[in-house]
């Protein structure tokens, strides 16, 4: 299992951190081309791959690779 963040599609809105129960997801320092601030999976070991992060990601910038 992989959770991926598409960091070119990423506006580093947050809401895939509001909605993940695990914590899984926190702002990182680097910044995309298009100059947002991009989300980083930096517990990506404690991922219960519920997917919400995929169904509220409003740019689908993320998913869980099974």
């Amino acid at each position: 299992m992989a959770v991926h963040v598409n960091k070119r599609l990423c506006k580093g809105c947050g809401l895939c951190i509001s909605v993940c129960p695990k914590n899984v997801y926190e702002i990182s320092s680097e910044t995309n081309q298009k100059g947002f601030t991009v989300v980083a999976a930096v517990r990506e070991s404690d991922c219960i791959k519920c997917r919400r992060c995929e169904i509220t990601c409003p740019d689908m910038a993320l998913w869980i690779e099974e």
